[in-house]
């Protein structure tokens, strides 16, 4: 799902970047030490990394692949009848259709170009993030260096936009997270960010005697609302908040939806819910929001001013909504998938009709685990880079601590299969070959071969 909302439990025309100019300075390609095998796996061992004309200069926490760079500037979410971009197309035609200014003009503003490199403050720290918490680790994000990183969700934007004078927006683009690898997870994926800020007057205009109430109080936090705010005022914003995501969802999936919220904990937001909606008979989380954190908004220039947020995935709707079955399809150039979504308008029902279904060839590795540091998901970010799209699923089968050693070692089943072709054994030992070389030489492990 969404962003770190997930692993934490007024322009009309949006702004789209250019694809990047992605270079890798410093070491030759020629004094790299390289797998014999064409499946090589291409971590950077190199001094800088160039991204939209800018240098970084790496260091002990860059961790960032060649593979993850040749994701960065495809916009997949711009591309014109790509079924993420026409989710993104219907929630930007429902929220300027739905809100709209006292000139008639759209009441939010869409960003749906702004770079994915973004400062670790911007990440994590303007959005109040624990310095100890789970979501910085490197085992989980693709760190340019210490102070930048590819972001992990939309929600990185909320403060500079707010600070630049914004009270209503939606912020699209492509995140990074290292993760596992299964039918559901990608580590590229697109989120949608929405926030709404409201003064006293905006909140309070339409109610009985409203001038007689606040936004703020010096008062206790509790369960249902912030210190700082007071109770008509969180009231209003909650139910304000739950209907519009209410809309928004009945908008894409249909009239009669059933959606419940339940109560869950995120950073930036108190109180803070995830939505799930009851589809085809399934209980479904589909986004995560909440009343945003006052220190937030306050940092940012707004002190006036309270609000809500939310994020969703893209391909989390884009996979129920078209029931399509394998998140590694929107990265897919063959025309018997795109062609399903060209469609003569943004909402017409689309049910995908899958691609042939090629059989799976499956693959063990052993190994025992280095003295020092080991994440799983370094191996997962391993094999991606070195299988790329042919790895279908990744699973640890076996965790064993040898009684004398103490020596753990890690066995991990990979299936492998081609979204668009059948697999044949030679090509699928190539690359075993090559996770295996690779798995030594760059994670230090020692190999059971």
């Amino acid at each position: 799902m969404a962003m770190l909302w997930k692993f934490m439990r007024v322009a009309k025309y949006s702004k789209t970047a250019l694809p990047p100019k992605i270079k890798v300075r410093g070491i030759p390609s020629h004094s790299r030490q390289s797998v014999p095998s064409d499946f090589a796996a291409s971590i950077p061992c190199s001094n800088t990394v160039e991204l939209f004309g800018k240098s970084y200069p790496q260091d002990d926490y860059s961790n960032v692949t060649e593979k993850i760079l040749s994701k960065v500037g495809k916009n997949l979410h711009n591309r014109k009848h790509h079924p993420l971009w026409l989710i993104k197309e219907q929630v930007k035609d429902h929220f300027y259709k739905q809100y709209t200014g006292r000139r008639g003009n759209p009441l939010f503003s869409v960003y749906d170009g702004l770079s994915p490199v973004v400062t670790v403050e911007q990440n994590f720290d303007k959005l109040l993030v624990p310095q100890d918490h789970a979501s910085r680790r490197k085992e989980d994000n693709y760190y340019l260096n210490r102070d930048h990183m590819l972001r992990a969700h939309t929600s990185a934007h909320q403060w500079d936009l707010i600070h630049s004078g914004l009270d209503a927006f939606l912020a699209v683009g492509d995140v990074y997270r290292r993760d596992t690898i299964d039918s559901t997870h990608y580590p590229v994926f697109h989120q949608m960010e929405g926030v709404r800020l409201f003064s006293c007057h905006e909140l309070f205009s339409t109610i009985k005697d409203g001038e007689s109430f606040q936004l703020f109080e010096q008062g206790h936090r509790t369960a249902h609302k912030q210190e700082c705010h007071t109770m008509e005022a969180v009231r209003l914003v909650e139910f304000n908040l739950k209907q519009v995501l209410t809309k928004l969802m009945t908008h894409i999936f249909g009239d009669g939806l059933q959606v419940r919220w339940v109560d869950c904990y995120f950073p930036f937001t108190h109180p803070s819910f995830e939505m799930e909606i009851n589809f085809q008979g399934e209980w479904l989380e589909v986004l995560g929001c909440g009343i945003m954190e006052q220190q937030l908004v306050n940092s940012a220039g707004a002190q006036d001013k309270i609000g809500w947020a939310f994020g969703l995935g893209l391909e989390r709707l884009a996979m129920i909504l078209y029931d399509i079955p394998d998140i590694r399809l929107f990265w897919s150039e063959d025309e018997r998938f795109l062609k399903q979504f060209i469609v003569p308008h943004i909402s017409q029902k689309i049910k995908f009709q899958p691609l042939s279904r090629y059989p799976p060839l499956i693959n063990d590795i052993s190994f025992w685990l280095p003295t020092e540091a080991y994440s799983k998901n370094d191996f997962y970010d391993l094999a991606r880079t070195v299988g790329g799209d042919l790895i279908e699923k990744v699973v640890l089968l076996d965790e064993y601590t040898h009684p004398k050693t103490k020596k753990v070692s890690h066995c991990y089943r990979i299936i492998y299969r081609h979204p668009e072709k059948t697999l044949t054994q030679n090509e699928v030992h190539r690359i075993h070959q090559a996770i295996e070389e690779s798995a030594v030489r760059e994670l230090g492990v020692e190999g059971r071969f």
